[in-house]
């Protein structure tokens, strides 16, 4: 496997005008989600360039763009607020240690190739995990949107002082928040191949910002303020053995939340070009980005989803695309830092509220209701856990849950799959010939017929189904159709097994073979009962069972 990402020069003009495009679209998301996560302005935009660049070149998904994101965002606000809480000197230098430190797992995520079970989370988790991710956003945004400092403590924090926030209000930058989700709102789905709202909200809020009311006499607007222009300072990894541990746990959730965001991202991207990405490789790239993200000073990121699908659709479609957007927003930056000073911070926090009311997953939570209440109940048990709990914690009780329904699903399907019979009647597809010998029987034959994977779900149906037969001489246990037999299972039919033999009772097992034979005898099956009754053929067992009746009869 090559070192770098796919790039080929085969698409040049293409490449570059997909790349000029999303280099459009990261500036003003760059700018607002670095102010949002209280790192800053220039944290956001060295992110933009050195994430889309450092991805695209060692990444495995061709026409992906990465760059910070909302989910990502999310992340690294609460853990800066964590580390300048428990060290206010220190606290950035360790936010982008976990930064780097998130880059690190990424890597290891890749080379275990973990990146296919990564995206294998139940849907209503993924829907549930990025609408509480949206409703974040939103919340955090609140108190800029309103002119305010956001207050400490999180959705919490928030919640608690909004009356505050409402009644202290500042109605101009209100206003210039409110331009900017009406722009967003409404601006025409044929000019977005053009010109991307976010630059023309961008825009337009700081002209009227800097025209309209700069006669009048009104607080001043908080804005951006001076980016210095130049090379990012170097931050090297700074922690102590007392915040350790909330540099470990928080790069942990950071890597794994930047893992899902990315992977699910590169299965828009496949679809819409018609190609296939590789996770792993994937996963490899977007940490290196990371650490090198992080030691530059700049905020974490993943690949991005609306960046992407505007590069595709101007041209891009190898890696090329994001090389050449990250340079292009590395010029801009040398060039043109400076001129962001005006920009109002209410309308970052506008542009910053419409990504969060994008991420919400608006379509399924108006069905979810109509496939399943259970998954409903999970999806919004979800939301709940993200907004009010922990990322984390969310992820994994979702997971545990939905797991929790599957098995209880599949425990009902494959008990379907375990039949006792006594006679024809019973459905089940034999021969003729073994029909006839059943019948013979009498009732005093009982054939166990187990198909399909014997997981630990079934053992009460063996263990139902066996205790539902009252009287028979001998009882067949049947596995030819079964492929795998887990431990539980095993033990269900060990123990038919023995409380059969223990009354006297002939016992003859059929078609266990490879897998399934070495784990019955692993666990003394084979001592219960003589080896000539292990068969191959279910009529040389039907028969063998009828012979015992016979003999039995003959001897009365």
């Amino acid at each position: 496997m090559p070192i770098t990402n796919r790039i080929k020069f085969n698409n040049v003009r293409g490449d570059v005008l997909g790349g000029l495009t999303a280099a459009v679209v990261a500036l003003p998301l760059a700018l607002a989600l670095g102010i949002a996560s209280g790192a800053g302005a220039s944290a956001g935009l060295w992110g933009a360039i050195l994430v889309g660049f450092f991805a695209a070149l060692f990444g495995g998904t061709p026409s992906l763009i990465s760059e910070p994101t909302g989910p990502m965002t999310v992340i690294i606000t609460a853990v800066i607020a964590e580390t300048t809480a428990s060290d206010p000197e220190n606290g950035l230098a360790m936010a982008f240690t976990v930064v780097m430190l998130a880059g690190v797992f990424q890597i290891g995520f890749g080379l275990l190739k973990l990146g296919r079970y990564i995206t294998m989370l139940p849907y209503n988790v993924i829907s549930g995990f990025m609408t509480g991710i949206g409703v974040i956003l939103i919340f955090m945004q609140t108190a800029p949107f309103l002119g305010q400092e956001t207050p400490k403590g999180g959705v919490i924090g928030v919640i608690n002082n909004l009356p505050s926030l409402i009644a202290n209000l500042n109605p101009w930058e209100t206003a210039l928040g409110i331009l900017t989700l009406v722009i967003l709102f409404l601006y025409p789905n044929n000019l977005k191949k053009v010109v991307p709202p976010q630059l023309v909200a961008l825009v337009i809020g700081t002209l009227v910002s800097m025209t309209l009311l700069q006669d009048i006499d009104i607080r001043t607007i908080a804005t951006i303020g001076e980016i210095t222009p130049g090379l990012p300072t170097l931050q090297l990894p700074t922690f102590t053995p007392g915040n350790l541990r909330l540099i470990f746990v928080n790069a942990m959730i950071l890597g794994m939340v930047g893992s899902i965001d990315c992977l699910l991202t590169c299965l828009v991207s496949d679809s819409l070009t018609r190609s296939q990405h590789k996770s792993n490789k994937e996963l490899i790239g977007q940490g290196v980005a990371n650490i090198i993200t992080g030691l530059c000073g700049g905020i974490a990121g993943s690949g991005a989803t609306t960046a992407t699908v505007v590069n595709i659709q101007g041209g891009g479609r190898t890696a090329l695309s994001g090389l050449s957007r990250a340079l292009i927003l590395f010029v801009v930056v040398l060039w043109a830092a400076p001129l962001t000073s005006g920009i109002p911070l209410a309308v970052l926090a506008g542009i910053v509220l419409k990504v969060g009311i994008d991420i919400i997953d608006w379509g399924f939570l108006k069905r979810v209701h109509r496939i399943s209440w259970k998954a409903a109940g999970i999806v919004y048990s979800v939301v709940a856990l993200t907004v009010f709990v922990d990322l984390m914690v969310a992820v994994g009780v979702g997971v545990f849950i939905a797991n929790i329904l599957t098995i209880a699903r599949l425990d009902e399907m494959q008990s379907e799959s375990v039949k006792a019979i006594t006679d024809a009647d019973d459905q089940i597809v034999m021969t003729p010939e073994e029909q006839q010998v059943l019948d013979s029987a009498n009732g005093r034959v009982l054939l166990f017929h187990l198909s399909g994977p014997m997981i630990f779900g079934v053992a009460k149906a063996i263990s139902r189904e066996h205790d539902a037969i009252g009287s028979y001489d001998v009882l067949i246990v049947d596995l030819g159709e079964v492929p795998v037999l887990g431990v539980t299972s095993s033990l269900a039919i060990e123990n038919a097994i023995q409380e059969a033999t223990e009354e006297g009772r002939e016992v003859l097992v059929v078609g266990a073979t490879g897998k399934v034979r070495r784990r019955l005898e692993t666990l003394g099956i084979n001592k219960l009962i003589p080896n000539d009754h292990w068969m191959d053929d279910r009529l040389q067992a039907l028969t063998a069972g009828l012979s015992f009746i016979q003999q039995q009869q003959a001897i009365a």
